[in-house]
């Protein structure tokens, strides 16, 4: 049973209501705290509590219950508080008279024979007190101290029911066990106890020195039984060993290397465990195994929080190498971090930027950023920005730039080229055009810088006019608009402008070919090192 009776219950309710509804009222009376002006007090209750401002404005509602205005609160559960603070005294020494209501059944003595009373706790308990009585209590008690190693030089005097103990005995712990006893017959109404603690050499230390002689034979004893244990356990070791040992066996299980490793390491833990725990259940010390694995759980969480990055890192190392979002020697974008991968470690992802250094990204950054991967499709849009006049057809120009891309050899058929008006301006159009070119036998930016340049002298060709920056310069003032106009008569016209496009029509010198040179890079370091590597050629990448 959980209670005695309901009366009990109904108590501890009451009280308990009251004691809830003192502690808020002060928080009621003093407004919304705020950290700052928070003692120790009103933290110790807001952390008791919870939520400080939600069950204060929980319990100010109740408390008011009146309209938008706050005009007046319910009177029924200020009422209800008061009922609390009568009832608190009036309830609260129930449990204690209901404990003195209990009747106390004593025996008759009956010569050295002492009856107990039944369902009291079993103690010699005499009934009256006389002369008589008092021989019982104090012979009884004092065949009790000869049979308990330490109290048998404990004198005992019994008057009245009053006890006092005298002598001397080891150490603290006899004297408090002597009282402990005395006070448990019934009758005895109080025990002084005048017992002196002996500091003799030879009396404390030889109940120590005959401890550690039973513990060492103790021990002893259980050798044969630790072996045992000992044994049980490296055997369950040493076979999740064997087992983790399978390296062959787990990369077959495993998608990759490093999850095989990450299955090996973790039948090791296993095997170490259920080693310990075998070797405990032996020995029967179940408790220190719950003990044990209880501190090991919350020193875990703790190095949880502690070592949270390495852990995220750690994690996002084993989803990367499952995922499989690049293979080495692809060029990527992660991030704002372009370059070509090297390789992928259990910590960070390599790259070798496109300048030839080495950049470490964390495993945990690579895997929440925005992967760009330019080696995966090998065709490839470019697309450039041309101005032309106002005045000039802008259909006309996209036909012209059009026909000169697709006259050139790097440019693909398909997808097709096309071109669209991207602004038209106050004094000039922009056409926007773009065309596909292949990265395994063109660069990037070789194949861009032609397109643009045969567009640019097509146009050119045909008689556009490619916008310069026109100016407006305004005059305030009449009079001084003839002398510009003279000034303006008087200068020397410019020259006309040559044109450039019998020298320029020529194609570009050069191989038009990717730049293999990082590439290269890459694939001699990879080769040279011998740094594990998560990237698996052989895996479908994502």
């Amino acid at each position: 049973m959980f209670f005695d009776d309901w009366l009990g219950v109904l108590n501890v309710v009451l009280i308990g209501g009251a004691a809830y509804v003192a502690l808020i009222a002060p928080l009621l009376l003093r407004g919304k705290p705020t950290p700052g002006k928070m003692n120790t007090f009103d933290l110790a209750v807001t952390a008791a509590l919870g939520a400080c401002d939600d069950r204060v404005n929980t319990w100010r509602m109740l408390w008011h219950r009146c309209d938008r205005r706050g005009r007046t609160p319910n009177k029924g559960l200020g009422l209800l508080v008061v009922l609390f603070a009568v009832l608190i005294p009036l309830l609260a020494p129930v449990p204690l008279l209901a404990q003195a209501a209990e009747p106390v059944i004593l025996s008759e003595p009956a010569g050295a024979d002492i009856e107990v009373a039944e369902g009291s706790d079993p103690a010699i308990q005499p009934a009256i007190h006389d002369a008589r009585t008092d021989r019982i209590i104090a012979s009884r008690m004092k065949s009790i101290f000869q049979e308990i190693e330490g109290l048998r030089a404990v004198q005992i005097r019994v008057q009245s029911g009053v006890v006092t103990l005298t002598g001397t005995v080891p150490n603290q712990a006899d004297r408090e066990k002597a009282e402990a006893i005395a006070a448990r017959f019934a009758g005895v109404v109080t025990v002084e106890n005048t017992i002196d603690r002996s500091f003799e050499v030879d009396g404390n230390l030889a109940p120590v020195l005959d401890k550690f002689t039973a513990d060492f034979r103790g021990l002893a004893r259980a050798i044969p039984l630790f072996g045992v244990a000992l044994l049980a356990g490296l055997i369950i070791a040493s076979l999740g060993y064997l087992l983790a040992a399978q390296d062959r066996f787990w990369r077959w299980v495993a998608p990759n290397n490093f999850l095989a490793e990450l299955i090996g390491g973790a039948v090791r833990i296993i095997s170490i465990v259920a080693g310990l725990i075998v070797a405990l259940q032996i020995l029967g010390a179940t408790a220190l195994l719950g003990l044990v694995l209880g501190s090991a759980g919350v020193i875990g969480i703790a190095l949880g929080f502690a070592v949270r990055d390495t852990v995220d890192n750690y994690v996002s190392s084993l989803m990367l190498s499952l995922r499989q979002p690049f293979r080495a020697n692809d060029h990527v974008l992660i991030g704002d971090s372009e370059g070509r991968v090297i390789r992928l470690t259990s910590r960070a992802t390599i790259l070798m930027t496109l300048d030839g250094n080495h950049l470490r990204i964390p495993n945990a950054t690579v895997f929440k950023a925005i992967i760009l991967n330019y080696t995966r499709n090998p065709q490839r849009r470019i697309e450039f920005d041309l101005g032309i006049d106002s005045d000039d057809d802008p259909l006309l120009g996209m036909q012209v730039g059009l026909a000169a891309m697709r006259g050139i050899s790097i440019v693909l058929p398909q997808p097709r080229c096309h071109a669209i008006i991207d602004v038209v301006g106050d004094s000039s159009i922009v056409l926007r055009f773009f065309a596909w070119i292949d990265q395994r036998q063109t660069d990037f930016g070789k194949g861009r810088s032609l397109a643009i340049q045969a567009a640019k002298q097509a146009l050119e060709r045909e008689g556009f006019v490619l916008p310069e920056p026109i100016y407006r310069i305004r005059v305030d003032g009449g009079g001084d608009i003839g002398r510009i106009g003279g000034l303006a008569q008087s200068t020397n016209p410019a020259p006309p402008k040559t044109s450039r496009l019998a020298t320029s029509a020529m194609p570009v010198d050069g191989d038009t070919g990717p730049d293999c040179a990082i590439e290269q890079l890459v694939t001699d370091e990879r080769d040279e090192s011998r740094e594990p590597d998560l990237l698996d050629g052989r895996r479908p990448i994502e």
